[in-house]
């Protein structure tokens, strides 16, 4: 599903002190992978994660999805394929707009711009259906702006809004970062089954060594700009908590 060929990126590279990001990184992932790479602040995590999204361009090498050359395409280009979830839940939604405004935008965003998209009874009552799923009791607010929400809430919208479409990618940015526990437990919760159900392919970037052995069934562990370790984390071969924090030692 996802193939990084040779991708390398470098910041401030014309200053005296030029940042490596991504160094020479090849990675394939499969169709239904849930990977979750972690590392230290500065390893390159997040880089990875907007060459990907297309919002940070490569200096070099070729990024596929699905066989197709997507290296040159802007982020909005690359959406037909690739959803993504920020660690701000204030990120991904316009608070001044309704839920159902926002989940309007959504649909707008694969898809051709038609004014009558998203404004007929028969798409409200599809939004009505899936936010019913998320036991929140948000199908009574979807009058209500989305910004008078909670950031647990607007996270478990932006879920289900990223998955409108033939989404086959979903990108985590530290989804849960800015949630308390609880909450961050629900949301991760309600990802697992969006990402079951839709049959995603994953890659969940996250500082919370737990919620990686539990959700992914790959951990890469990324240092400055590169791959060090590249694990299977399955029933049989499973990473203890133990394990993990020796990589960052």
């Amino acid at each position: 599903m996802i193939e990084l060929r040779n991708i390398s990126k470098t910041y401030n590279r014309k200053s005296t002190d030029p940042v490596v990001a991504l160094n020479d990184i090849s990675l394939t992932i499969p169709e239904k992978s849930f990977v979750v790479v972690v590392g230290a602040n500065g390893s390159g995590k997040s880089t990875l994660l907007n060459a990907i999204a297309g919002t940070t361009r490569v200096d070099s090498g070729s990024i596929f999805i699905d066989n197709t050359d997507i290296t040159r395409l802007r982020d909005y280009q690359r959406s037909r394929w690739i959803a993504r979830i920020f660690q701000d839940p204030l990120m991904g939604t316009a608070p001044e707009l309704t839920v159902m405004e926002n989940f309007r935008l959504a649909a707008l965003r694969t898809t051709s711009k038609r004014l009558k998209t998203g404004t007929d009874e028969k798409f409200a009552k599809s939004v009505k259906e899936k936010v019913y799923i998320l036991g929140l009791g948000l199908e009574h607010k979807l009058n209500q702006p989305m910004g008078t929400l909670s950031g647990g809430q607007r996270q478990a919208l932006t879920l289900l809004m990223a998955v409108m479409d033939e989404t086959k990618i979903l990108l985590l940015d530290e989804p849960t970062a800015a949630l308390d526990p609880k909450t961050s437990a629900l949301i991760l919760r309600l990802a697992d089954r969006i990402i079951r159900e839709f049959s995603l392919t994953v890659l969940f970037v996250t500082h919370q060594l737990k919620d990686a052995l539990y959700y992914g069934n790959r951990i890469i562990r990324m240092d400055g700009g590169i791959i060090v370790q590249d694990y299977a984390n399955t029933a049989k071969t499973a990473l203890t908590i133990g394990e993990v924090f020796q990589w960052f030692e």
